[in-house]
């Protein structure tokens, strides 16, 4: 029972506990119809997380169902009914035809994309002619499906039985067949390799503009990671520049190469008269990038492999080198080289850098001892014969007269390959008479313009500067020349041509500015002007050496009588200058005074033909009892100079001498011989400024007449006719 007034309700709640029930049909007030604030925040996150985020979810979750169902699908059919596909999508991206005659499959196995065709064909563009880029009979791969979206490709799986690829390059060098479409060709750029076995493929490669042909066969290969578990067999022909040659080698990986990962490469190579073994590591099969890799390379000359590459430097006599040499980006780094060449050592570092629109050769080079025959081909003469024959083989015979000159041609057509910068160093020159050290060459070739700035040595105490510049791209080649002599003691400058040091304090100071058009020295300089000027300022040399050319009998014999022969004789100032003009250098002009004479000359010579015809005459400023008053010729040619000290002057004397003393007396005949000494001195200033013959001055201000003014008679290839040499006779046994 309920107690009296107890409100009507559950029988079971306690008085006040639960609310009295509301009427279900009682309208709800508005205070009661309004959710409280703590039922509205509750209620709004539910309505957001169940509309985007879900749809998101949703959409997610579908693709991901679509993925998980093609992978399922393409993972049970091996996508084998994508050969079609396959075939016609990489057809219209390379331009193409692609065909697989036999099983094809693409699918992921599990993340790894797993490709496997067989008989697969990949043509050649048209312009390589018939045949195929690529070919095989089965190729099956696992390729890194992360490292074909970011572009870096890694097979980490290559099986491939009978292979055939065929890397071509065109004529031109602008396409290749291994870049796809009409684009222009890069260079090779071969995948990372983890695994792989490889079985009877060959791999062709041709390059006209390098002239290379090469078919390389490889053999069984089987490797896991980057370690080769079996030896790596490959071997290969083929030519370069129209000269075969053979390599062989193998890829290992012995213990001492696991723990780093890394595979050791041995390779020998022979062709162009070259032998050359490689060995070391690299940091994956197909991987040069950062190779550790060590050359011994030996050969016949030195030019041949360079050849190969396209490259001119000089010839060279039989060499062997030694390096250690690696690849980064686009250069080959050779460094720590060391070997010899003939009788000449070598030592330094050079790079090889792959770019547009030619390579780039640079190196830093030093050479304690230089050979002068190793020297000779840097100017043209053939090392071989020099070493065989000496100085004579310098010498050719052109039509029956002998030529110094060397007449080997600048490769113009190799410069066009390649630029360069080069610095070199020789401590010291080997070669007896010339005392040459310390050369320093710097050698910048542009786009076939060849500087050789500095090209300085040491000489006898002096330095030779010079500044050559040759311009291949002028048909033909241009060259200028300047060549500078400091200050150098004569003494020690012709002590390997018989002068004694000893009483010679003189000095030589020289330039030489020309220029000449030819493909070689001989023709450059057979074609050049410009001037040669040789200053002797004050200083002493030898009587002996004086009296000679002098012909001063009386004064001669006496000193020999008295021994004092050693005695030096006084030189003012000196100076020996040539004009030259197409070639022919002219006395401009030939003037030495000393304390007692003037010694002057008239001639010249031919870089025509190299001929020489230069006559030398002393006039003394004292009276001499017997002079001969007569010039020295200096004759032949540049091979074989020849000197005429009984002139045609002197015998004409001397017979005027016996007439005399026929015909009056013995005392009369010495009267022929006497000089009365009246030579001009010579204002010494024009001479120390190498003036040309038309500012020398006496020493009385007087312009001088007797010294050859740059001029000839003779005609371009140097030779005189009969009536120019009596008429020049008559002048001073000259030719100008």
């Amino acid at each position: 029972m309920q107690p009296a007034g107890a409100p009507q309700g559950n029988p079971f709640a306690p008085s006040g506990f639960f609310p009295p029930m509301a009427d279900r049909d009682a309208p709800l007030s508005a205070a009661e119809a309004a959710p409280s604030p703590r039922e509205s925040a509750a209620a709004r996150p539910m309505r957001a997380l169940g509309t985007p985020l879900a749809a998101t979810i949703a959409v997610l979750t579908s693709l991901i169902g679509l993925v998980v169902l093609a992978w399922a699908v393409l993972f049970v059919t091996k996508g084998r009914f994508l050969k079609g596909t396959f075939e016609r999508i990489v057809a219209a991206e390379t331009g193409r035809q692609v065909h697989v005659g036999g099983d094809f499959q693409l699918y992921f196995a599990p993340i790894n994309v797993k490709f496997l065709a067989e008989g697969l064909t990949i043509s050649n563009p048209e312009w390589a002619g018939r045949g195929n880029f690529f070919a095989a009979k089965k190729i099956d791969t696992r390729l890194s499906t992360w490292s074909l979206i970011i572009g870096h490709e890694r097979i980490n799986w290559l099986g491939l039985d009978e292979g055939h690829v065929d890397l071509q390059w065109d004529a031109s060098g602008k396409r290749n067949t291994w870049t796809f479409g009409e684009q222009k060709g890069e260079p090779l750029d071969l995948p990372i390799i983890r695994r792989a076995l490889v079985r009877g493929t060959q791999v062709r490669y041709v390059n006209p503009q390098m002239e290379i042909e090469a078919a390389i066969r490889i053999h069984t290969v089987e490797a896991r990671d980057t370690q080769f578990a079996s030896r790596i067999g490959f071997d290969g022909n083929g030519t370069a520049r129209k000269t075969r040659f053979t390599l062989s080698g193998a890829l290992l990986t012995p213990n001492a190469t696991v723990a780093g990962g890394r595979n050791r490469l041995q390779l020998h190579a022979e062709g162009v008269r070259t032998s050359i073994d490689v060995s070391g590591t690299l940091p994956g099969a197909t991987e040069i990038e950062g190779a550790d890799l060590h050359m011994d390379a030996r050969g016949q000359n030195l030019a041949d492999i360079f050849s190969v590459a396209g490259i001119a430097v000089p010839d060279t006599r039989s060499y062997r080198l030694r390096s250690a040499f690696t690849k980064h980006g686009n250069e080959w780094r050779f460094t720590g080289l060391r070997g010899r060449f003939g009788d000449s050592d070598l030592a330094g570092r050079f790079t090889i850098t792959s770019r547009e629109p030619r390579m780039l050769l640079t190196a830093n080079l030093a050479t304690r001892v230089l050979d002068i025959v190793d020297a000779g081909p840097f100017i043209g003469y053939n090392p071989n014969k020099l070493e065989a024959q000496g100085k004579a083989g310098a010498i050719e015979q052109v039509g029956g007269t002998p030529r110094v000159l060397p007449d080997a041609p600048l490769r113009v057509e190799a410069l066009k390959n390649f630029d360069a910068k080069v610095d070199w160093t020789v401590r010291t020159v080997r070669a007896e008479s010339l005392p040459v050290s310390n050369v320093t060459l710097g050698l910048d070739l542009d786009n076939r313009l060849l500087k050789l700035s500095p090209l300085n040595f040491s000489m006898a105490r002096g330095t030779v500067s010079s500044d050559i510049t040759i311009n291949a791209r002028r048909e033909p080649v241009f060259t200028e020349y300047d060549i500078r002599l400091s200050p150098t003691p004569m003494g020690t400058l012709l002590a390997g041509f018989g002068v004694e040091q000893s009483g010679t304090s003189g000095t030589l100071k020289a330039r030489v500015q020309m220029t000449g058009t030819g493909n070689s020295v001989r023709d450059s300089l057979a074609n050049s002007n410009g001037r040669i000027a040789i200053i002797m300022p004050s200083g002493s040399m030898w009587t002996r050496n004086t009296e000679l050319a002098e012909l001063d009998i009386g004064v001669f014999i006496q000193k020999m009588f008295e021994e004092k022969l050693k005695e030096p004789v006084r030189i003012n100032c000196g100076l020996i200058g040539f004009t030259v003009r197409n070639g022919i250098g002219a006395a401009d002009p030939i003037l030495i005074d000393t304390a007692k004479n003037v010694m002057l000359g008239r001639g010249g010579f031919s870089f025509k033909n190299e001929s020489i015809d230069l006559a030398f005459r002393a006039d003394s400023k004292k009276f001499s009892l017997f002079s001969g008053q007569s010039p020295v010729g200096i004759g032949g040619y540049f091979a074989r100079p020849t000197i005429d000290v009984i002139s045609p002057e002197l015998i004409g004397r001397a017979g005027a001498g016996l007439g005399l003393g026929a015909l009056v007396s013995p005392l009369a005949a010495v009267i022929a011989f006497v000089d009365v000494g009246d030579a001009k001195a010579a204002d010494c200033g024009p001479v120390l400024a190498g003036a040309h013959a038309w500012s020398q001055r006496d020493v009385k201000g007087r312009p001088r007449d007797d010294v050859g003014r740059g001029t000839t008679a003779k005609s371009e290839s140097g030779k005189q006719s009969a009536p120019e040499r009596k008429k020049q006779r008559k002048k001073f046994l000259g030719i100008f």
